[in-house]
């Protein structure tokens, strides 16, 4: 699936320079320029930190979730050779980074955990309350996250405000330095669909990825060109279209009220307040379901297997609630990348 330059490890705490020893690899990357090794596929787990919302009533959250079933997916997702997680300290507004702690117990050094910064909460009341992009706030999240992880280094820290100012971004570039220096991060990353502030990021050396969206009906061309030409990995959210390319959902469809797809903001295309899935995204997955279910795979396990072929520097995250879920994802890396051909039919087919 790719090439790397490195040999470095997974989990171990430490920001060796990588060796250039080239390994070409099926189940792993490297994350960008640095030595972390993660698996091919990482498990966002945004769903699993339960409900949550501004103070409006927006819901920010994918509905209920059951704890013990969150705990079993992670360990399950462990079992199938994953080995990266990524959650943010707004998820569940602390919910979700308590939740992984627990489930990943006495193998914390055998993965790699990305966490995100940048928003203000309430623990007790589950709302989120806006933003701090100040350079001391830094400081207070990482340590507030580093206790709920119930670790004292965090693997890959991302700042997680899309649209944040250039000027005050550049600062907190220099203080997540700092905190590489430090021992308290290894690496850093900026959470953000605008290859101009991903560039920023990268001028600092332990800068390793940009986290953005990325799926087969939302390319992002400069942006997988920027990771190239910056030597960044290429980390995907909404990588099954916040669940619209797995194939379970239907037009009309209702979902929980304290799911975001339920009352969808203005970023989050393919989902109609009150209705569910939009009719005409889901007409256009159907139109690729053949070339996406070859070899065997589930719909999702196609769309997740775009990703590999589109690039070797991506590392996509899909969400989770079940231990089904976490098998069905896990189970597209036994089965590899689509062809460069499969990849050509698919723009063909959407007409791009």
């Amino acid at each position: 699936m790719e090439t790397t330059e490195t040999t470095g490890t997974t989990g171990t705490k430490g920001t060796t320079e990588p060796t250039k020893t080239t390994e070409t690899s099926a189940h792993h990357r490297t994350l960008g320029r640095s030595a972390i090794e993660v698996s091919a596929l990482g498990f966002g787990c945004w769903a699993i930190g339960g409900e949550w919302g501004a103070p409006d009533g927006q819901p920010y959250g994918w509905g209920k979730v059951d704890d013990e079933e969150s705990v079993r997916a992670v360990r399950r997702a462990l079992d199938l050779g994953v080995t990266f997680f990524d959650t943010a300290d707004v998820y569940g507004t602390g919910h979700s980074e308590r939740v992984l702690a627990r489930a990943l117990g006495k193998h914390r050094t055998d993965v790699v955990i990305a966490t995100k910064w940048g928003n203000v909460f309430d623990e007790r009341t589950r709302i989120a309350e806006g933003h701090n992009d100040s350079p001391e706030y830094v400081r207070r999240a990482l340590t507030a996250s580093l206790a709920r992880l119930g670790t004292d280094y965090v693997d890959l820290y991302q700042l997680h405000l899309s649209e944040g100012d250039l000027e005050a971004a550049a600062q907190l570039r220099d203080v997540c330095e700092e905190l590489v220096a430090e021992g308290l991060i290894r690496a850093y990353a900026w959470s953000t669909d605008d290859p101009a502030r991903a560039a920023l990021f990268a001028e600092g050396p332990h800068c390793a990825a940009v986290q953005h969206c990325l799926n087969v009906m939302q390319d992002a061309p400069e942006m997988l060109a920027l990771c190239e030409e910056l030597e960044l990995a290429s980390i995907n959210r909404s990588p099954l279209a916040m669940g619209l390319l797995t194939g379970k959902r239907a037009a009309g469809q209702a979902l929980d009220a304290g799911d975001i797809r339920n009352a969808p903001p203005a970023w989050l295309p393919g989902f109609t307040p009150g209705a569910g899935a939009d009719p005409g995204w889901l007409a256009r997955v159907e139109g690729l379901r053949s070339v996406l279910t070859s070899g065997g795979r589930t719909l999702a396990q196609g769309a997740l297997a775009w990703l590999w072929a589109r690039s070797p520097r991506t590392v996509p995250i899909p969400g989770f609630r079940t231990v089904a879920q976490a098998e069905e994802n896990a189970g597209a890396i036994a089965k590899g990348p689509l062809t460069p051909g499969q990849l050509t039919e698919i723009d063909q087919l959407l007409d791009r």
